[in-house]
């Protein structure tokens, strides 16, 4: 076994996986679509569309609620692509921790 090379193998799947990462664009709506939040593999807010049937100034605790299951599933959304891409990078027989 050349560790050298391992090493060197972990380093191109590591700028691999963070260059898939950083292009991530993942979707999740809330409401039936009501609510569309974009987030990128940062977990930042790319966009946030919110239908006008949705605005109701009589219940704007639902709007609410909207926005942050929307939110919410986006970044579960982008946990689960970072984890399908890791594990796709992993060599065949590698246990890497917290992939389990």
């Amino acid at each position: 076994m050349n560790i050298a090379k391992m090493m060197k193998d972990l380093q191109r799947m590591q700028a691999k996986l963070q260059e898939e990462v950083e292009t991530l664009d993942v979707e999740a709506t809330a409401g039936g679509g009501m609510v569309t939040a974009r987030m990128n593999g940062q977990k930042q807010l790319l966009s946030l569309e919110i239908a006008a049937e949705a605005i109701s100034p009589d219940d704007p605790e639902m709007m609410q609620d909207l926005v942050i299951a929307a939110v919410n599933e986006a970044g579960r959304k982008v946990d689960e692509e970072v984890q399908r891409l890791t594990q796709s990078m992993a060599p065949a027989g590698m246990n890497l921790p917290g992939l389990g």
